[in-house]
Parts: structure tokens; C-alpha cells; sequence
């Protein structure tokens, strides 16, 4: 996402770098399989992990061509999501929750659970463990992007990450109680959601990655993949 934030609890869309397509194709379409809840190290060390693929993100713009990757699994309460991302300088200054990620090194994900309907969710990570979790109703190119409300007990996220050696990771959990009012919601085995996975760093400039290549910006949701629950 590339946009300014409001403290009002909005942003509003209209500056976006263009996301020219580099880097390999991306398949459309994965298989998310199902997990017992678990609990977060922030490096992907928990068993559970061992049975998800990983998922890779291809570079799509800008000079820094680092290795990321995605892995997702699914449970009766919630999304589970671990990124890898390849980092010689972590640029990371940020410090509170809901704050402009964006413009600095970050992890993103979206989630369009019902077709039907322009709203999806956007989930942004920090390095330093600061979260951007927003509601995005999207009317043909013209969004605005929502808080949640009442963010605390079972609507509240879990999240970690851990910064070691040329590399960063970046580890959550999003529970279905905060989606909703979204259709289809919690998934059922064989449901299909479509989604995007994003990463940008600020190295050299401005470099980004997406699972599936986007022809304006990150909101491109028309041109997001899917993910079929196992």
C-alpha cells in the first residue's frame, strides 16, 4: 500500500508507486491446509509449520531483489501467516500501531473472502512487530480503509517477529471473530478466498514484491489470486 493514513482512522488512495511487473510468474492459485491453534515464536520455529509450503512472492520493482516468501495455514478460529523476507538493512523507525508501515519496511496481506462485494481486509506488518489492520471497502478504484472497533479480546490479533542475520520474519494470526461482518466467514473445507501477498523495502530506493502482479497498486483486487481451504 502506498497512500497517506489519516488518525481518524481512514486513508485515503491516490499516491501509489507503479508496480511494473518484474520478477518470475506466480501460480494463481495454492492450498491452504488446516492446523490445531498454536503458539507464535516470531521465526516460524513451531512445529505446525512444517506441514505448509512456502509460498514465494517474486520481486516485481525497484533494485533489491531479496528472497521472499509466504507460508499460510488455517484453524477453527482463525489465519495463520509467516513471511521470510531476505534483508541486508532493516528500515524500521516506527513505533506505534497504526501507523504508516508503509513507508518503511513492511509485510502486507489481503483478504477477499466474497466476490460479490468490493470490501476486503489488509493486514501490514513491521519488523519491529507494529501492525496496520484495516477494513477496505473499494468502489472501482476509490477506497478508504477502516479501524476495527471494539479491538480487544477474541477480535484481536496475535503477532510476532524476529530480525537475525540478512534476514527478517514476520509471523501472525488474524481470528475470524475480527472479520467479521465479511461473507464466508470462518472458511469451510474446499472454500475459496482470493488474496495478495506484498512486501516493500526501502534498501535502495523503493522495491516491492506481490504474489500476483497488480496493474496500478496493491488494491488491485480484481487481479488477486486464491487460496482454496484444505
Amino acid at each position: 500500500m502506498r497512500t497517506h493514513f489519516m488518525k481518524s482512522g481512514l486513508f485515503l488512495a491516490g499516491l501509489f508507486l507503479p508496480w511494473f511487473g518484474m520478477g518470475q510468474k506466480a501460480e494463481s492459485m495454492v492450498r491452504i491446509k488446516s492446523t490445531p491453534d498454536f503458539e507464535l515464536t516470531g521465526d516460524g520455529s513451531s512445529m505446525e509449520w512444517k506441514s505448509a509450503d512456502w509460498i514465494p512472492v517474486p520481486h516485481r520493482q525497484g533494485q533489491k531483489t531479496y528472497e521472499t516468501k509466504v507460508k499460510l495455514l488455517y484453524s477453527e478460529t482463525g489465519i495463520y501467516g509467516l513471511f521470510f523476507c531476505e534483508d541486508e538493512v532493516i528500515t524500521s523507525t516506527l513505533r506505534e500501531d497504526f501507523a504508516d508501515l508503509y513507508n518503511e519496511d513492511v509485510v502486507e496481506i489481503f483478504f477477499w473472502t466474497d466476490e460479490s462485494k468490493p470490501l476486503y481486509f489488509e493486514y501490514e506488518l513491521s519488523p519491529h512487530n507494529f501492525e496496520l489492520p484495516i477494513l477496505v471497502p473499494n468502489s472501482k478504484g476509490t477506497f478508504l480503509g477502516w479501524q476495527p472497533w471494539h479491538y480487544e479480546g477474541d477480535r484481536k490479533t496475535r503477532h510476532a517477529t524476529r530480525i537475525d542475520n540478512r534476514h527478517w520474519t514476520a509471523e501472525f494470526f488474524i481470528p475470524y471473530a475480527l472479520l467479521r461482518p465479511l461473507d464466508n466467514v470462518p472458511p469451510r473445507k474446499g472454500m475459496k478466498w482470493r488474496c495478495n501477498f506484498y512486501r516493500i523495502d526501502y534498501d535502495a530506493g523503493t522495491s516491492t514484491w506481490s504474489w500476483q502482479k497488480t496493474r496500478t497498486n496493491f488494491h488491485d483486487y480484481e487481479k488477486f489470486g486464491t487460496i482454496v481451504f484444505d
